[in-house]
């Protein structure tokens, strides 16, 4: 009966889709991203199938790797693997395996359709039963890794079916998840699990929910965040590379503590501006989650600051160098700049904990400075355990952010020492994808 509810409510959910499109623009873009999907996957996959020739190593339909991830924050997560593999099976070689990647979101597909370390990037079809056996006859997986989660009864029931290894990597379980209560759908949630050959978790206590329901050493390893592993690749490949223009020159003037604030949403604004006005010898970098032109020139308004914007893909509102080396406030309004940026900093604020939850805490940690965010960190691992060791603290409002500040950057040795338990936390926590990849 559950898997009949379960079939029922994919397909209910395709149909919300379909209406949703009218009024959503992600909602539009899945929609459209589904029509049609399976017959172009079909025919890329055959295709693939039959390019092989005498100047390419055959494709081994049988060692083909399927990876799949919700969204970007979980493709972030998987990457570390997924470039791995690539490294271990590099093309042209005997070695070689085809990996697919597929989304299930379109915020992951959309920005990742791209990606040169996939042979493929798919979105995931819809996980009814004919929908599954058919992606699984076109793509022929050997080993398809999920990342964190995402547990599609039918997408694993074609996968035991036609004998591919499966695992879920950098999962982490809770209590209160559905898996662990006694009612019918918990029971189907158990069963859905149990369709999975291994378990990579992040930390003990997720092993030991799992050892609760059945599932014991032989499938479950205590592996860690992938997300460690990325962020220190993150942070070396920005060492490499050099410089960021502009930012570089911003903190050559500075003659007090520079602050980055990445990610910030309006709540997190409020409480930072009032701590530029208090301390004038900091300089702050401010990348804001969202990319409102308006919203920007309001921040640099509001903070009483001179303020300048960092465009790297125009030149339109482009400060010159005197502009910027009296800039106190540095406004970076472009995407893919900000886990770079982090570097210049002397302590960082990250946003969104006064609303859904904290963003990416690691980006800035892994480069041995502190880290500050809002009050909504409690589901977030790592931000918990990072104010635990005191490489991080949370606060609730602009009084307690302010303290905070003082207490550290008022004391260079107390800020240097809680930036260097952050870095090390970091480091002490790569090596998840060594640890998987040693297993699958």
């Amino acid at each position: 009966m559950m898997v009949f509810l379960y079939n029922c409510s994919i397909r209910a959910f395709g149909w919300m889709i379909a209406l949703g499109a009218l009024f959503n623009r992600k909602a539009r873009l899945l929609w459209r991203g589904r029509r049609g999907l399976l017959r172009r996957i079909e025919r890329a996959e055959a295709v693939a199938a039959g390019s092989s020739s005498a100047a390419t190593t055959a494709i081994k339909r049988e060692g083909t790797i399927w990876v799949h991830c919700a969204s970007l924050g979980e493709f972030e997560q998987g990457r570390p693997i997924i470039e791995e593999l690539r490294r271990r099976h590099p093309v042209g070689t005997a070695e070689y395996r085809r990996i697919v990647l597929t989304f299930f979101s379109p915020s992951g597909y959309e920005i990742r359709k791209g990606y040169a370390e996939a042979d493929a990037v798919y979105y995931l079809p819809a996980d009814t039963p004919r929908n599954a056996r058919r992606f699984v006859a076109a793509v022929r997986p050997e080993r398809a890794i999920f990342v964190k989660y995402e547990y599609w009864y039918n997408y694993l029931s074609a996968l035991r079916d036609f004998g591919a290894e499966s695992c879920v990597v950098s999962a982490i379980f809770r209590p209160g998840m559905v898996f662990f209560r006694d009612s019918a759908l918990g029971r189907f949630m158990r069963r859905t699990l149990g369709l999975l050959g291994r378990f990579f978790v992040q930390d003990e206590e997720s092993a030991r929910l799992l050892g609760t329901i059945g599932f014991g050493a032989d499938r479950v390893a205590v592996s860690g965040d992938t997300r460690f592993d990325r962020v220190v690749q993150l942070a070396a490949e920005a060492a490499e590379a050099g410089e960021v223009p502009w930012v570089a020159d911003f903190v050559r003037e500075a003659t007090g503590p520079v602050m980055v604030c990445g990610s910030t949403w309006g709540p997190d604004e409020e409480i930072l501006v009032q701590l530029m006005r208090e301390r004038p010898e900091m300089r702050f970098i401010v990348a804001p989650h969202e990319l409102d032109s308006g919203r920007i020139d309001a921040l640099i308004q509001r903070s009483g600051r001179r303020g300048v914007r960092y465009t790297r893909l125009s030149s339109d509102n482009a400060a010159s160098m005197a502009e910027l080396q009296e800039a106190t406030l540095l406004v970076i309004d472009t995407i893919g700049l900000l886990s770079k940026v982090y570097r210049y900093g002397q302590l960082a604020y990250v946003g969104g904990g006064f609303g859904r939850g904290i963003h990416n805490t690691l980006e800035a940690a892994t480069w041995g400075i502190p880290v500050l965010f809002g009050p909504k960190y409690e589901a977030f691992a790592e931000a918990v355990e990072l104010a635990a060791l005191g490489g991080a603290a949370s606060v609730s409002s602009a009084e307690e952010l302010r303290r905070c500040v003082a207490e550290w950057v008022d004391r260079p040795d107390e800020l240097a020492r809680r930036g260097r338990i952050a870095g090390e936390y970091v480091r002490s926590r790569a090596g998840a994808t060594a640890r998987i990849l040693g297993v699958v």
